[in-house]
């Protein structure tokens, strides 16, 4: 349940279009509802202004549609990620109006109309094309919690050339999120030329002393830049939510 239809749900009770018993029970589903598999936090998106996101990996695409039936029911925006190719198949048959972004990994249905909450503009940069995915749950993310977002992909430290031709843009975001792989260093460098936040996101994109993304997350977390903040491997979801945080501020 969200604000507006709490609000709603009381100011019914108040004029007396809906019985006080008919309040109870759709209250009673407050703060969760557990359905066996899953225990659905509905009270979330009145305590943090958001419902809750379902991580898809690992959960079958007939676990996922049950939960998604349950917010939509409850008037929640839909967000599910880390969804391959196949399960999105599946789940699109039994909840067609979900949307599925390939790159990002992402299923999404918005509520009611787009309604922006942020201050300004979240850039999303990439380091490579190999980092899209992540930028791309990043940006999804970022725009499913209100907020307009710039995209500007494959501008990495071999060719910087490439980032300095947007700098107009890049200064004008209000919040940026920057994805790399490798050695990690294109936050650093997007850190010393704005005077806003940087948060980075190691991606495990690379091979040998890579690690996964071990290496560039060692970078990112050492970076002279002190405006850049560091989320987990591959964490474009986390990026993307926190930069939606500090962009309502």
């Amino acid at each position: 349940m969200n604000v507006n239809a709490l609000k709603e749900l009381l100011d019914g009770v108040r004029n007396g279009t809906v019985s006080t018993e008919s309040a109870l029970t759709r209250l009673k589903s407050l703060p969760f509802e557990d359905m066996g598999h899953a225990v659905i936090d509905s009270h979330r998106e009145l305590r943090q202004g958001f419902p809750e996101v379902i991580l898809g990996e690992r959960k079958s695409a007939a676990q996922i549609i049950s939960i998604i039936e349950k917010l939509r029911s409850n008037g929640s925006s839909i967000l599910a990620t880390r969804i391959d190719a196949a399960k999105a198949e599946a789940i699109i048959k039994a909840v067609p109006s979900v949307q599925y972004n390939s790159d990002a990994r992402t299923l999404a249905f918005m509520e009611g109309e787009f309604e922006e909450k942020g201050k300004g503009i979240i850039m999303v940069i990439s380091a490579g094309t190999s980092d899209i995915p992540v930028a791309e749950e990043a940006a999804v993310t970022a725009s499913m919690m209100g907020n307009r977002v710039d995209r500007l992909y494959d501008v990495g430290v071999a060719g910087i050339h490439r980032l300095f031709s947007h700098r107009e843009r890049i200064t004008s975001a209000s919040v940026l999120i920057v994805c790399a792989g490798m050695e990690g260093a294109l936050p650093s460098v997007v850190g010393g030329i704005v005077a806003r936040p940087v948060i980075a996101v190691p991606t495990s994109v690379g091979y040998g002393t890579s690690f996964g993304g071990i290496s560039a997350l060692l970078g990112m977390l050492n970076s002279c830049a002190p405006a850049v903040t560091v989320v987990n491997i591959d964490n474009g979801f986390g990026a993307g939510y926190v930069a939606s945080l500090i962009n309502r501020k």
